[in-house]
């Protein structure tokens, strides 16, 4: 592997969990929203993630020798809206949203839930910055090495 690919993947995982918490923090901030521009509540978002460039398993044996890194990353796939779980209704008859029966429904946005997803992507992110500081380290004590060893005297030289 590319000591700037492991950079690229880290950053790539980086860089999906951001936007993926800024996804939860919407949901959170739209916990309450009865009537959004498309009528109706906010329908909760959700994150899909796949492999960034996947190289199929039958192509990996003929170009092992070309490109023998096959993981690259990942990358946002989609942003879609949670249609599986119904909204909150709640009786309410003196809201404005109130159906005729006087409910309101409420985002199918869980607070648990999404704070438990912001965790999960905090930890990602963490895991992620810490996976690219330990390629910088190397990669810098790499270069020390080099530098030591390209610098350093030979035994003929100190005579």
């Amino acid at each position: 592997m590319a000591l700037f690919q492991a950079f690229n993947i880290s950053a790539s995982g980086m860089t999906a969990e951001r936007f993926r918490t800024d996804i939860i923090a919407e949901n959170i901030a739209n916990v309450n929203t009865t009537s959004t521009e498309s009528g109706g509540p906010y329908r909760r978002k959700i994150v899909n993630f796949a492999e960034r460039k996947v190289t199929p398993f039958s192509q990996y044996y003929a170009t092992a020798s070309q490109n023998p890194a096959i993981g690259n990353g990942v990358k946002v796939t989609s942003v879609k809206e949670d249609t599986e779980t119904d909204f909150v209704k709640e009786y309410d008859p003196s809201n404005p949203d109130a159906d005729a029966d006087g409910y309101v429904s409420y985002p199918n946005v869980n607070t648990v839930t999404e704070m438990t997803n912001l965790i999960d992507s905090t930890r990602a992110y963490e895991a992620n910055a810490t996976a690219f500081d330990a390629t910088k380290s190397m990669a810098t004590t790499g270069l020390s090495i080099g530098c030591l060893l390209y610098t350093s005297p030979s035994p003929r030289d100190v005579e």
